[in-house]
């Protein structure tokens, strides 16, 4: 080989080098950022969510780089979390709780080029997409349970905050206790906020000296199945698995499985094809399961709350089907019909069986 030919093979072997090096540069991995409510240790909401976005980050092999806030309050401490992520470089960011939507929506604006994703919210944008579990199909499957398990048909209900997601979803929790229970109560107290631990036991207590014997919650700590326990009533693990926090107590829990959501839109997004909408899966698509059943509950209890899980599945059962009236009387759904979404959506009143009205 002469010289020149070995000039030129080196300078052949270089520009390959070059360009598998390029092309090593131009696979960085995705960053995605996700804000959340609480605490990633809440073992309730914020938990579900670190858990999938861990799982995401795993699974993907190098593919995407995440990063999150925890503690986010919903005020202007949001925009700013927000706008810092975006700012630095994440091509998708996911903020996991209601209040967060006008943040994201005005943010959203200033980074065009940047996709943000609001759970549980109704604004979309061009690049501003909204998504949600069906968190009600969860709450009928316990309130099956609980309509089953109660000896007093006396049941209570922890609440957080009066917005349609959780009175949708004490409503559910009642529809599925009186389908096997027909004069089963549901009494809530509200803690007007997401994760209080201190306040979540307090009203768990105020419940069970009202006489519930059978407990749910849509707040985000393990604070109401620890009460049960100690008094010697039942409960459900909301979001995850409680059982650790109260063996004895949890009946079952539903469990949220968010890394469906979150792997299909960091995939559309790496791919270029994310575009804006309202996804809001369930039973079906795998985002949420009743799981985690309790030793003490007994096995037909079992096999009906999971005969209502796969009738759910199969869409031949939908919680919200007529006839349903509100506790006024006032029938809000005819025999025959089913709720839809955008109703579900804007949930306002209790159902018969829930005691009380809906607090302003």
């Amino acid at each position: 080989m002469t010289g020149m030919s070995r000039i030129f093979r080196s300078l052949g072997m270089a520009a390959v080098l070059a360009a598998c090096f390029g092309a090593t540069q131009a696979a960085e991995p995705l960053k995605a950022a996700f804000v959340y409510i609480g605490p990633t240790g809440d073992h309730g909401w914020t938990y579900s969510h670190d858990e999938a976005r861990k799982a995401v980050e795993a699974e993907s092999k190098g593919g995407v780089k995440t990063t999150f806030v925890e503690n986010v309050p919903e005020t202007a401490d949001a925009e700013r979390v927000i706008r810092d992520l975006a700012t630095k470089g994440n091509k998708v960011i996911f903020a996991t709780s209601f209040g967060y939507m006008n943040s994201m929506e005005k943010v959203a604006r200033q980074f065009p080029k940047t996709v943000f994703m609001h759970a549980t919210g109704y604004k979309t944008a061009k690049n501003l997409g909204v998504y949600d579990v069906r968190t009600y199909e969860g709450a009928y499957m316990l309130g099956v349970v609980a309509g089953k398990m109660s000896k007093t048909g006396k049941l209570g209900v922890v609440g957080s905050i009066a917005i349609p997601e959780v009175i949708r979803n004490i409503d559910a929790f009642t529809i599925g206790a009186r389908s096997v229970n027909p004069k089963a109560t549901t009494s809530v107290i509200w803690v007007n906020g997401w994760f209080d631990p201190g306040k979540e036991r307090e009203a768990a207590l105020a419940l069970i000296s009202q006489g519930a014997d059978v407990l749910m919650q849509n707040t985000d700590s393990p604070a109401v199945v620890q009460t049960a326990q100690e008094k010697g009533v039942f409960a459900f693990g909301w979001d995850s698995d409680m059982s650790k926090f109260g063996a004895k107590a949890q009946l079952a829990a539903s469990v949220l499985n968010w890394k469906v959501i979150y792997n299909e839109e960091i995939a559309k997004v790496q791919k270029g094809t994310w575009k804006s909408g309202d996804i809001w899966y369930g039973v079906k698509e795998g985002a949420i399961n009743i799981d985690a059943f309790g030793a003490s509950l007994p096995a037909d209890v079992k096999k009906l709350a999971e005969e209502r899980r796969d009738a759910i599945k199969a869409g031949t059962l939908h919680p919200f089907t007529g006839p349903i009236k509100d506790n006024t009387g006032k029938e809000i759904v005819a025999a025959g019909k089913t709720m839809s979404d955008a109703d579900l959506k804007k949930m306002s009143v209790y159902v018969e069986g829930v005691e009380g009205t809906v607090p302003k």
